[in-house]
Formats: structure tokens, sequence, C-alpha cells
């Protein structure tokens, strides 16, 4: 009977869509509407606190306030109340990527990988419907945490799960579900934020709670087509690692440390720079302001347009042998970002210039720096997980993998608490900061770049 089960879940997994299995379809439209109300919050989130909630006579309503705040600054130090907001968006973004190890677990080992798609899906749309009230708001973010740890890493899974383990199609298929990923991070921002900044909080908020109940709307219709969960409850023991794997995993966990430069900066695009670009930038064209939250759609419509571009031109030097090494790539990317938030130094220091002083920042140069961060973002973020996933031993594979999402959470953390210093450096500074940031991360990565090459890839050309 469950032979004759798991043969019909094949055939309907097999059924066709654009050459790929239908549940395709399914799973990257799940994806792009989830995404879209992710970053449709998260484009409000500090915005929202720092005008509205985390303001005296509004953050009282907030249930358990105090006791969230006595515990933030028991860790970070006293903070003001738009430092704690900071804060708290930078633990936001740190615990929504630390959860998925979890998340995979549990739809490993527990309740399967549909059943905590759909579970986390739940969890998602409460919490955005919860943020529409002042006093249910830490509770929201709790189940918005929760709710992307069951979700993240078991839709993924499951484009895989679609494929047998040689198929080449495997590839596109990731491909097409990250440009999803994109699609819905790009619109977002257009729609929750417009909605948010210019007809009220909640509004945004609520768009995204609908954005997520379309997304599990569609994850259910296509449930038939996902392939069956093989629900696994054994224990079996890791295999033991030889002498080399343990150097192997060592380098990686080094990778993974440096990683965590990249993503200290990146995640300031999410807490600190919103609030910049409300202060410092002049954001009117035509005598029409753009809403702040504008600027994150810039970010990932960046990736949207150079992802195919980088990929063409590594394809094109790849057929001459000169395709850059992974190592070079990473270093790349960070002093990429380093030239990024050059830009905006460049752009305040115009401003604050003799001739133009008093004026605030060209909109230019912050669409200059998404720009060019989105070049960056295709030498870093996927070159980070394929790295780790091409080099990590099979035996713990999956593990080291999950392991990456550990240097956003130390990020995401670091870039929370940096926010306060804001209040206390000028614009020039606090950015500046942030360069040597990312240049110690590309810094660190070409100084051991030779013992890297040397543990990651002992029998291969990786280095220019």
């Amino acid at each position: 009977m469950s032979n004759t089960v798991d043969l019909k879940q094949t055939e309907k997994c097999e059924q066709e869509f654009m050459g790929h299995p239908k549940g395709l379809a399914y799973i990257v439209f799940t994806e792009a509407w989830e995404r879209f109300s992710f970053y449709g919050m998260q484009a409000l989130l500090v915005l929202y606190m720092v005008r509205y909630l985390y303001l005296d006579g509004n953050i009282e309503q907030v249930a358990g306030f105090e006791t969230f705040k006595g515990i933030v600054e028991s860790i970070f130090g006293t903070l003001s109340n738009d430092a704690l907001a900071k804060q708290t968006a930078g633990l936001y973004i740190g615990l929504i990527y630390f959860f998925p190890v979890f998340g995979g677990l549990l739809g490993d080992k527990v309740i399967g990988r549909t059943r905590a798609v759909l579970l986390g899906a739940v969890f998602m749309a409460i919490g955005h419907f919860l943020m529409a009230f002042e006093h249910t708001f830490l509770l929201a973010l709790s189940a918005l945490i929760l709710g992307s740890g069951l979700l993240k890493g078991n839709l993924a899974a499951q484009v895989g799960g679609l494929y047998k383990r040689l198929d080449q199609r495997r590839d596109t298929a990731f491909s097409v579900y990250n440009v999803a990923i994109n699609i819905g991070a790009t619109i977002a921002p257009l729609v929750c934020g417009t909605l948010g900044e210019l007809y009220g909080w909640h509004y945004g908020f609520g768009a995204a709670g609908i954005g997520m109940l379309v997304g599990i709307t569609i994850y259910w219709k296509g449930r038939r087509y996902l392939p069956a969960d093989n629900i696994d409850k054994t224990d079996n023991p890791i295999k033991e690692l030889t002498r080399n794997d343990g150097k192997i995993v060592a380098a990686i966990v080094l990778i993974i440390l440096l990683a965590a430069f990249y993503w200290t900066v990146q995640s300031q695009v999410w807490i600190t720079y919103p609030l910049w670009i409300a202060e410092r930038v002049d954001h009117t064209l035509f005598g029409w302001s753009m809403p702040v939250t504008w600027f994150q759609s810039i970010d990932n419509f960046a990736v949207l347009i150079f992802a195919p571009i980088v990929i063409w031109r590594w394809r094109i030097l790849a057929q001459r042998e000169l395709e850059p090494a992974v190592i070079t790539k990473l270093i790349k990317g960070f002093f990429t970002f380093a030239f990024a938030y050059g830009l905006i130094i460049f752009g305040e220091w115009l401003a604050n210039s003799s001739i133009t002083s008093g004026q605030k920042v060209h909109i230019i140069w912050p669409v200059l720096f998404h720009l060019i961060c989105g070049w960056g973002f295709m030498h870093l973020g996927p070159i980070f997980m394929a790295l780790i996933s091409r080099t990590a031993p099979v035996s713990i594979n999956t593990m080291m993998v999950s392991g990456y999402y550990l240097s956003i959470f130390a990020g995401g953390t670091l870039s929370g608490w940096l926010g306060k210093f804001y209040e206390t450096m000028s614009p020039i500074e606090f950015w500046l900061m942030h360069i040597a940031i990312v240049s110690s991360g590309g810094i660190l990565i070409w100084l051991l770049s030779k013992p890297l090459t040397r543990l990651l890839f002992s029998q291969e050309r990786v280095v220019d």
C-alpha cells in the first residue's frame, strides 16, 4: 500500500511545468508571496518603531516591553529608544535566519516538510496580522520568527526533492526559486511600504499578512504535486570524520566567520540605512517625495538585473578558462561593498561641502549604492552558500550548510548594536566604520586565501 501511494505521489510530482515538475510552480509562487510578506514587513519595521511605536506614550502599550528591554540591555548595555529599535530589528533579522536550523530538523525528523511549511506559513500570517495591534508587537515578532524558521529551510528543501539526484534541471530550478525570492522582495516595499508610510502602518502590515494568505492558498492547492515526506526517525550516528575532514570543517567555520563581516554591513541596509535616507537624502522627484521604503526595492531589483549578467559573464570566462576562482570572487565582493559605502560617504561630503553646504544628499548616490551592492551580492551571498555546500564532508553537509545562517544571525545582531553609534557619530563617520568592517573581511580572506585554498580545494585551481 505504501509503495502504491509513493508511486502516485511521484507521478504527480513528475507532471511537467515548462519542462520541470509541476510542483515547482507551486513552490516558486508560494516563495514569491512569502518573500513579499517578509520584505514588506521588514521594510517598515525600523521606521514603524522609531517614528511611532517606540515613542513615549506608545511604547508603554507593548505587552512585556519592560521585560524585553531589560533582557536586551543586560546584553548590549543601556540603549535609547531609537537604539533599542535598531537592536530589536537586528535581533529580529538574526533570529529569522537562526531558527531555520531547528525548523529543518523538525521537518526532516518529526512532522514532515509539507506540514512544517504550512504550519510556518500560518504562524507568519498570524504574526503579520498581530502587527496591527501595538499591544501584541513582541508576540507578532515571535510568531514571525517561529514561522519563518519552520518554512524557510523546508520549502527550499522541497525544490531539491522534486528531482532525482543526478537530474541536471535541479540547478535551473534553484535559479528560478531565487528569482522568485527577488521578485517578491522587489515588489513588497512598493506595496506594503507605500501603504505603511502614506496611509498608516497597519495597512502595510495588513498587506503583508494578505500576501502570506495568498501564499498559503497556493501551497495548499499544489500540495499533491509536492514530493512525499519521508520522515527520518532513525538516530543514525554521523560517519566518523577523517583528519582531513576535520581540517575542512575548520576552514568552513572560518569562512562562516568571515561571512559575518559581510552580513553586518548588508543588514545595516534594513536597520539604520532607512533612517539615514529619511533624514539625510533628498528623495523628491519632480515635486513628489518617494517613500523611504522604495529604496529597499532598488536593492533587490539590482540583484534581478545583475544576476543573469554576472552568471553569463562567468560562463563566457569559464569557456576561456578565465573564470575567477571562488576565493577571488569573495574578495571582489567584499571590496565592491566597501566601494558602494564609499559612494554614500562621497554623497555626504558633497552635501557638506562649501559649494552645497546645508543641502541634503542627492538621490543619485543611494541609487548607485544599491546598484553596486547588487553586483557585490552576486560575488558574496550565493558564493558563500555554494562554497560550503561544495566542500563540506558528505556526512555533515546539510549541517554545515545550515551553519551558514549563523553568519547572518551574527551579522544582523551586530548590525543592530552598531546602530546605536549613529546617534553619536556623524553620518560620514558611521558609514566609514562599515567600510572598515567589510574591508577587514576582504583583507582577512585575501591573507588567508592560500591556506583556505589548500584546505578546501587541494586538487583544484581556485586562485588566479
